[in-house]
């Protein structure tokens, strides 16, 4: 049993990264499931610090955590269990260059916001329209 499992709920730091009208996305390599890029934030960290560290220990990225987009609870079941996460939403900047996983489990892939419809939340459409709001602390 891991730890995260022993707490019940993982608290989590994702990212909104757009670029050019589409967002970055993660899955399971195989998996059906896409997810904001992110991952669990450690004792002692913020969540801003949690998504730079798992930015880079996972795409290699230098990337950048901004604004403060909100919380999204979640749960789900996972391998039969019961699941849940807190989720930290931050604003992301992951630069020009490719993104692409150093993990063998995971996969990255930007998808047109057009396609995404009514499934995100306005405040993560609104990054999309005005790019100059993400970062502001």
């Amino acid at each position: 049993m891991d730890e995260y499992e022993l707490a019940g709920i993982e608290t989590i730091a994702r990212g909104v990264a757009i670029r050019g009208g589409r967002l970055l996305l993660c899955r399971a390599k195989g998996g059906g499931t896409t997810y904001l890029p992110g991952g669990h934030i450690e004792f002692g960290e913020t969540g801003r610090e949690a998504l730079v560290r798992e930015m880079k220990e996972e795409t290699g990225a230098d990337a950048k955590a901004g604004a403060f987009l909100g919380v999204v609870e979640n749960s789900f079941m996972q391998h039969g269990k019961p699941h849940a996460e807190i989720n930290l939403v931050y604003a992301l900047d992951v630069g020009d260059g490719e993104i692409s996983s150093r993990e063998d489990w995971i996969e990255f892939e930007w998808r047109e916001l057009s396609d995404l419809g009514d499934l995100l939340p306005e405040a993560f459409r609104a990054l999309g329209e005005n790019p100059e709001t993400r970062f502001e602390a």
